[in-house]
C-alpha cells in the first residue's frame, strides 16, 4: 500500500536508489538475517509499518465480527452448514471477482479503489449491526451481506497483494508475507477475545459496530502514503487483459505449481476455519455464549500459532531453505489436523489448533512468496488473482463440502478423514508430477540462477495484504 524506501529513515519513488537492494543481499525471499531479527525486517520502511499497523486494527474488527456472526449463526440454528455457508459468502465472491480486481490492479490508480473498498465494507458492518439489533436477522440475511462484503474484499484484494515489490526488495519477500500473516492472526487473538466479552457483556451487535469502526483506521493510512502507478498501461479490453494474465500464470510453472497446490489445500484441510464454532459446539457442550466463549478460545489459539510461525519463518527458511521449508510444513499439516480433531476437550483443542495455526501459516506464506518472487511486474496483479481465485474458490466449496459431513459424522471424523485425504493427494502429486515438484520447491538462490538474473526487473507496484482478506482475508491464514 505503499512506495518501498530508500532508508528506513526516508521513502524513494519506485525505481529510485531503493531498487538497487532487489539485485543484491542475500537468499531472495528469506531476508537478509535469519530468526526473529529477520522476521521483523520489513517493519524498518515507515511505509509498510504504516500500513501494516492499521490493517492490524481492520483485522481485529473483522474477526470481531468473524466470531459473532459464526457464534450467532450456530447458535441460533445449530447447523454447521450455516457456518460453512457464512464462510462461503465471504469468499466465494473472491472467485468471480478477483480476475477482474487483478485486471484493474495492473491498470489504475490504487488509492480510490482501496479507500472506496474499504469504506463499502464498513457500511455493510454496520447494516449487520442495525439487522440484528432490530431482530430481522435471519440466517439468510446474514449471509447475504457478509457476501456482499466478501465481494468488496474480492475487488481489493488483487490491489492489496499486487504492490509488494514497491514496500520491500525481494530478499525481503518471505518476512513480509509472514509479517501480513502475523498481523491478521495477531487480530485473530485479540479479536476473538473482545468478541466473546462484547457478546457476553452488549450483545452481538457490538462486534458489527466495531468492525465498522476498524475499517477506517487504513483508510486513514492511505491518506498519508504515496502509491505509485500500476506498472501495466495496456490498452486491450479488460478480458484480453485477464487473458493475458492466465496465460503468463500459466507459462511460469512454479506461479502454476502454487495456484494449484493452494487450491488443493485449500479444497481439502482449510475448511478446518469455517468448521471452528462447530467444534467449539463439540468441545463446550452448546448454548450461545458457551458457543461464542469456546469459538473464540478455539480462534484465539489459531491466531497465537499463526503468530509465532510468522516470526519464526524467516530463521527456520535461512536454515533449512525455503523450498525445504515448504515441502515440510505440507508434510505435518495432516498430521497436525488429526491432532485437532481428536480432541476431546477444549484446551486439548486449543493446543492442537496452535500447532495447526503455526504450521498452516507456513504453508501458505511460502505458497505466496513463490507467486511474488515469480510473477512478471507487468502481469503481477493478475497472476496474484488467479492465485486468489484458486484460493478463494476451493475454500468456500470445501467448506460446503464438508459441512454437511460434519452433521452426519461429527467434526472429529471428518477433519481427521480429509487430513488423510490431503496426505494421499499430496503424496500422489508428488510421485506423479516431478517437475511441477521441483518448480514449486525450488530454492530461491536456484530460482535465480534458473531465471538468469530475471528478478533484476522486480520492481513492479504492490501493497501488503494489510486490511485483508489477505487471505489469509479476513480468515484464511
Amino acid at each position: 500500500m505503499s512506495t518501498r524506501e530508500c532508508s528506513p529513515e526516508a521513502d524513494c519513488p519506485p525505481g529510485g536508489s531503493g531498487s538497487s537492494r532487489t539485485r543484491s543481499g542475500p537468499r531472495p525471499g528469506l531476508g537478509r538475517a535469519g530468526g526473529l531479527l529477520g522476521s521483523v525486517r520489513p517493519l524498518r520502511h515507515r511505509s509498510y509499518a504504516l500500513l501494516w499497523s492499521a490493517g492490524l486494527v481492520s483485522n481485529i474488527g473483522s474477526w470481531m465480527q468473524a466470531v459473532a456472526v459464526g457464534a450467532l449463526l450456530i447458535s441460533r440454528t445449530g447447523q454447521a452448514t450455516w457456518a460453512v455457508l457464512v464462510a462461503a459468502a465471504a469468499f466465494l465472491p473472491i472467485g468471480l471477482l478477483s480476475p477482474v480486481g487483478g485486471a484493474l490492479a495492473d491498470r489504475i490508480a490504487r488509492r480510490p479503489v482501496l479507500i472506496g473498498g474499504n469504506l463499502a465494507a464498513a457500511a455493510v458492518a454496520v447494516l449487520l449491526a442495525v439487522e440484528v439489533t432490530s431482530g430481522r436477522a435471519s440466517p439468510p440475511v446474514l449471509v447475504g451481506l457478509v457476501a456482499v462484503q466478501g465481494a468488496a474484499s474480492a475487488v481489493i484484494g488483487p490491489f492489496q497483494q499486487a504492490i509488494l515489490p514497491d514496500l520491500v526488495p525481494a530478499d525481503e519477500f518471505l518476512p513480509a508475507i509472514a509479517l501480513n500473516s502475523a498481523q491478521f492472526n495477531l487480530g485473530r487473538i485479540v479479536g476473538p477475545a473482545l468478541a466473546g466479552a462484547a457478546v457476553a457483556a452488549f450483545g452481538y451487535p457490538l462486534a458489527f459496530d466495531a468492525n465498522a469502526v476498524s475499517f477506517l483506521a487504513v483508510v486513514a493510512a492511505l491518506a498519508f502514503i504515496r502509491l505509485a502507478p500500476p506498472a501495466g498501461r495496456g490498452h486491450d479490453s479488460l478480458l484480453a487483459s485477464l487473458r493475458q494474465g492466465f496465460a503468463v500464470a500459466r507459462r511460469e510453472p512454479s506461479c502454476w505449481s502454487a495456484v494449484v497446490t493452494i487450491a488443493v489445500v485449500a479444497l481439502i484441510a482449510s475448511p478446518f476455519i469455517a468448521l471452528v464454532p462447530a467444534m467449539a459446539e463439540r468441545l463446550s457442550g452448546g448454548g450461545s455464549r458457551a458457543v461464542a466463549s469456546a469459538t473464540s478460545v478455539l480462534t484465539t489459539a489459531q491466531g497465537i500459532g499463526a503468530v509465532a510461525g510468522a516470526l519464526c519463518l524467516a530463521g527456520l527458511a535461512a536454515r533449512l531453505g525455503s523450498g525445504r521449508l515448504l515441502a515440510g510444513s505440507l508434510l505435518v499439516l495432516p498430521a497436525a489436523l488429526i491432532l485437532y480433531g481428536s480432541a476431546q476437550n477444549l484446551w486439548w483443542g486449543a493446543a492442537a489448533l496452535f500447532a495447526v495455526g503455526a504450521i498452516y501459516i507456513s504453508v501458505l506464506s511460502g505458497l505466496s512468496a513463490v507467486v511474488q518472487f515469480h510473477a512478471p511486474p507487468a502481469y503481477r496483479g493478475r497472476v496474484l488473482s488467479f492465485y486468489l481465485v484458486a484460493l478463494g474458490v476451493a475454500y468456500p466449496v470445501g467448506s460446503l463440502l464438508q459441512g454437511p459431513i460434519v452433521d452426519r459424522i461429527g467434526i472429529g471424523w471428518t477433519t481427521a478423514g480429509t487430513a488423510v485425504l490431503l496426505w494421499l493427494v499430496l503424496g500422489l502429486a508428488a510421485a506423479t508430477l516431478p517437475g511441477a515438484r521441483r518448480a514449486l520447491l525450488l530454492p530461491a538462490p536456484e530460482r535465480v540462477a534458473a531465471l538468469g538474473g530475471r528478478r533484476e526487473s522486480l520492481q513492479g507496484r504492490g501493497r501488503p495484504a494489510s486490511c485483508c482478506y489477505q487471505m489469509e482475508g479476513r480468515g484464511l491464514s
